[in-house]
């Protein structure tokens, strides 16, 4: 009998994926646990992958000193294997002999039967000698909030004073956060509509359409979602239409649109646009945007191209663009922990120049006197302010005005932090993503 082993070795699977191969955890759980796994193993499995990935560099310092060979020199699987098993011990509820039990049973199953006598010693060896071995993991900050020390030391200099917040942060488990589809339901009603069925939901101190569900659930059960009253979405995403403030008979551009969740919103925002174009270079996310916006009752112009292509949206112009541009991710790491294991120091330099570009692009298709939003879900500053004090320093057509519309979010400057331009609104505070918003308006320029 495989007591609890089948979840283990889906989550060894699925996180030798990310860790070996490089794959996102969201592609890693639906290739090994949501198809082999049934109910509470399928949310076991998922559980062990998600905390493995989110304390793994921790836990991979107290596991170190437990073996002969280097680390690296192990094969991935036992690699995993060790990490769940430790995961289990330090952080799960699992009883001791269970998490040692079936984990060493879930090595048979993934190919490493000969090595269930070296995990049991160090799992038994990690219960003896935790104290000591976790005080040594903790002696580094990288380790203490397990992130890789290259994030940590890149976090500590832009940010040092909120540093071990935000690294901390990112450890936590983020709420599930709806926003109420105002073409269809106010957000008092859906309030009313889920704690009548004993759901419990709070408010936004700033996002107008957000309830934050105090308890997860599995979104697709929720008949809200399937009727398109709601959408899943972070209540600091929902801040970008709020900039944005397209007006009816505009023309407006989401240039990087999948999966289409501020797209959706925008158009729930306003009504009567001129024109709502939604772009991605992915032809399967555009068609994730197309089956969002069906589900929500709305219709956009979708267009599958690189927003870096000057051929894709030749002789257009819009009063109104998003930029969210695609980013390092390290402001929603709670949400995907493998960006800790799969981002790179080299990628935020290479990031950047994407980002200038993508922004200097979409500036040329700006009508004078329109407005662009820039936004990341990053909480680095090259990606942020300073990409951005750098594209304003370059053109004398543009201005900030971030500052000047944040005033009118009740509840904002408390969560957030205004840099030289722009702002940033770091994870965990309020229970929100790390997001950086900067509003850029474009002035006519006297001859």
């Amino acid at each position: 009998m495989n007591d609890g082993a089948q979840s283990r070795a889906a989550a060894v699977r699925a996180i030798c994926a990310v860790l070996a191969k490089g794959k996102r955890i969201e592609s890693a759980i639906a290739d090994f646990i949501s198809h082999d796994l049934s109910g509470p193993d399928r949310a076991y499995a998922q559980a062990l992958t998600f905390g493995v990935l989110r304390f793994g560099h921790r836990l991979q310092l107290t596991l170190m000193p437990l073996l002969a060979r280097p680390w690296d020199s192990q094969a991935s699987e036992l690699k995993a294997l060790l990490l769940i098993g430790v995961y289990q011990l330090e952080y799960a509820e699992t009883p001791p002999h269970a998490a040692v039990n079936a984990t060493v049973e879930a090595a048979r199953l993934v190919g490493q039967g000969r090595a269930a006598g070296l995990i049991n010693a160090c799992l038994r060896r990690f219960q003896r000698e935790r104290t000591e071995l976790l005080r040594q993991a903790d002696f580094s900050v990288a380790g203490r909030y397990s992130h890789p020390e290259w994030l940590s030391v890149a976090i500590s200099r832009d940010w040092p004073e909120l540093c071990e917040t935000i690294l901390a942060s990112n450890n936590e488990h983020p709420p599930l956060t709806l926003r109420a589809n105002t073409r269809r339901i106010t957000t008092e009603d859906l309030a009313d509509r889920l704690e009548g069925r004993g759901m419990r939901v709070r408010m936004s101190t700033f996002a107008p359409r957000a309830l934050i569900l105090e308890e997860p659930t599995d979104i697709r059960l929720l008949p809200e979602f399937q009727e398109g009253l709601c959408s899943v979405q972070d209540a600091v995403a929902q801040l970008a239409p709020l900039y944005l403030g397209a007006a009816p008979g505009m023309r407006v551009l989401d240039a990087c649109a999948a999966p289409g969740g501020k797209t959706g919103h925008i158009l729930e925002e306003c009504s009567d646009l001129k024109e709502m174009v939604a772009l991605d270079i992915d032809a399967a996310r555009v068609d994730l945007i197309r089956s969002n916006l069906a589900r929500l009752g709305l219709s956009a112009t979708l267009q599958v191209g690189d927003a870096l292509d000057p051929t894709i949206l030749a002789g257009k112009r819009f009063e109104r663009i998003l930029l969210d541009a695609p980013c390092s991710g390290t402001g929603v790491i709670r949400r995907h922990p493998d960006i800790k294991w799969l981002r790179r120091p080299a990628d935020i330099a290479q990031l950047v120049v994407r980002e200038r570009k993508l922004l200097d692009q979409m500036w040329g298709l700006l009508e004078p006197g329109g407005r662009l939003v820039y936004s990341t879900c990053s909480v680095l500053r090259p990606e942020n302010s300073n990409l951005v004090s750098q594209f304003l320093a370059d053109r004398s057509d543009a201005v900030d005005i971030t500052k000047s519309i944040s005033l009118e979010f009740q509840g904002l400057n408390a969560l957030s932090q205004v840099a030289d331009v722009g702002i940033s609104i770091f994870p965990g505070i309020s229970g929100t993503d790390g997001f950086y918003y900067a509003c850029l308006e474009r002035r006519t320029l006297s001859i």
